[in-house]
């Protein structure tokens, strides 16, 4: 008798952990290693730049991870330059952030993987239009076969390297954010060591192995009844963090399996304690097909206060006199997480960063590029490819050329 079948049981924990460990040794999937790299480079060339302005051209994985990062530390930093992302095509926004610089004192770093990115050449085209942009004032970070990276040696720019084995989503911790933060004033350093505290825990199959393990197993093994994973960030400053998570998720984990099914974790983040009137209701009472992940700030290294003074007719709330806002947004947090733990059927985790700084943030971000490896391994997916997007670029090449 002969048999043969397509049956795929579910793979355990030590077949994903050696299946990422191959392709880390092989050097397949080139973010693992990044925590590893020296940035000298990086930092050599910000000492250089002199123009207080720092725009970065990009989309997707070239600026979501750096504005993340940025959005997280640049109220606690006393930087002297300003960071800012020209992203999209919308004409409104690409003409009012222009008005916000000095043109003739701004370094722009062009950033796309494939060097052919429709958005960012377009902006790159408009910008050239109303400046002149050469070595002294452009930087360029691509792949070094890519069409952009003749273009900057063509013209004598400086260009930096994106790793061929490093997706875009995933290349926060390469040139693609160090070399933007670098330049702004952040330590680089700093973040490198906080991602790679991370990955030594989980690559020595402590601490971090055994969170992220048990996260990623439960999260696919109930894919069918809590298909939707919330991340509620209680800080402003996380709103950066919020939207590169959705990239990174969706993108990685919407696909197609080896047995041509459709599989996807979809992404929410949200803001508390903003979102504690609107989105926390649907949380409580709505179907019950969401995981919840609070993130927390333990120290905000900020300790303004709510004052002693009495509005008429609001003495009710005089016991809020004094109270730090720091210990009051917490305080919201675990009041959130109580009310939700209280339900018993809506699965719900906590990460408590430490503090504001790069170490917190790099860590934290790690954490989930590791996981989101972990996800794709339980779901027999290529977390690295996204062929739907594609598709998209390939009908809008087309339309030009009808």
């Amino acid at each position: 008798m002969k048999y043969k079948d397509n049956f795929n049981p579910t793979v355990s924990n030590n077949s994903v952990f050696n299946n990422i460990l191959e392709e880390k040794e092989s050097g397949k999937i080139g973010y693992y290693d990044l925590v590893h790299q020296d940035t000298t480079e990086f930092k050599e060339f910000a000492k250089t730049v002199k123009q207080k302005n720092i725009v970065v051209i990009g989309i997707g994985g070239s600026t979501l991870g750096t504005y993340a990062i940025y959005k997280f530390l640049k109220h606690s930093k006393k930087l002297e330059k300003h960071l800012l992302f020209m992203e999209t095509t919308d004409p409104i926004d690409i003409k009012s952030k222009i008005e916000q610089i000095d043109l003739n004192d701004t370094m722009f770093i062009v950033i796309s993987k494939s060097g052919t990115t429709v958005e960012t050449v377009s902006i790159f085209k408009y910008i050239n239009s109303l400046v002149k942009c050469d070595k002294n004032n452009t930087v360029v970070i691509t792949e070094t076969d890519s069409k952009l990276n003749a273009y900057a040696v063509a013209n004598g720019m400086r260009s930096f390297e994106v790793p061929k084995n490093v997706g875009g989503r995933f290349s926060v911790f390469c040139a693609v954010g160090l070399v933007p933060l670098a330049i702004v004033g952040i330590d680089i350093d700093e973040l490198l060591a906080g991602a790679k505290c991370v990955h030594d825990s989980f690559f020595a199959k402590t601490q971090h192995y055994k969170k992220i393990m048990k996260k990623g197993r439960f999260l696919v093994e109930y894919k069918h009844k809590y298909n939707i994973n919330v991340v509620f960030t209680y800080s402003s400053r996380m709103e950066g963090f919020n939207k590169w998570y959705v990239q990174l998720w969706g993108e990685s984990l919407g696909k197609i399996d080896i047995n041509k099914t459709n599989q996807g974790l979809t992404p929410v983040g949200i803001t508390g304690p903003i979102d504690q009137h609107s989105f926390l209701q649907l949380i409580m009472e709505g179907k019950r097909d969401k995981t919840i992940t609070v993130v927390k700030v333990e120290d905000f290294d900020n300790h303004l206060k709510i004052p002693q003074v009495t509005l008429a007719g609001l003495e009710e709330l005089d016991y809020l006199d004094g109270l730090e806002f720091s210990k009051l947004i917490n305080m919201q947090a675990d009041a959130t997480i109580e009310a939700i733990n209280a339900l018993q059927d809506v699965p719900c985790d906590v990460l408590i960063i430490d503090s504001i700084d790069e170490h917190s943030i790099a860590s934290l971000m790690y954490e989930y590029e590791l996981l989101t490896s972990v996800c794709a391994k339980f779901m027999y997916i290529n977390a690295y490819d996204q062929p739907g997007v594609e598709a998209g670029k390939i009908i809008l090449k087309n339309k030009f050329k009808s």
